[in-house]
């Protein structure tokens, strides 16, 4: 809990400051709509920066929106470890074999370096969800995998 609540406070700073202490753009990248009358998720990069004392890794915070009664495709996040928190709305989610949890404005999660994020949705059919994600990845790795087609 004591990392969580730590990570937020770092990551409500760095969002704050990020206009003015980016050093880089972030890796992360908004993803395609699947279909152009269909709307998906968004990631909006917020910082990006190299940890001074872990040599080859790098922080990267970014909100992710889900506008209402949208799913993400499952995906991965490499070697990254994740840390989410809901700042608005309600977000399921499901990470490798744990059951579905859903997760409401002010709770957050967890998720371990190479774990599979089977389903992430906004289940409500008319407000949409914002989540805060903070990665701390492999420098140069992408942020997100989506599962290859079947």
């Amino acid at each position: 809990m004591r990392i969580a609540a730590g990570l937020l406070a770092v990551t409500a700073l760095t969002a704050a400051t990020a206009c003015s202490t980016s050093e880089q753009p972030a890796h992360a990248e908004a993803p395609a709509a699947a279909a152009a009358s269909k709307p998906s998720e968004t990631l909006t990069p917020l910082l990006q920066h190299a940890l001074p004392n872990v040599k080859g890794k790098t922080f990267t915070s970014a909100v992710v929106a889900f506008p209402p009664n949208i799913s993400a495709l499952p995906h991965r996040h490499g070697q990254a470890f994740v840390y989410a928190y809901v700042l608005e709305g309600t977000v399921r989610s499901k990470v490798d074999d744990k059951p579905v949890t859903t997760y409401h404005q002010g709770e957050n999660w967890i998720e371990q370096p190479g774990a599979h994020h089977v389903l992430t949705e906004n289940p409500s059919r008319t407000k949409p969800a914002k989540l805060l994600v903070v990665f701390v990845s492999n420098t140069g790795d992408k942020l997100k995998a989506d599962d290859p087609k079947s």
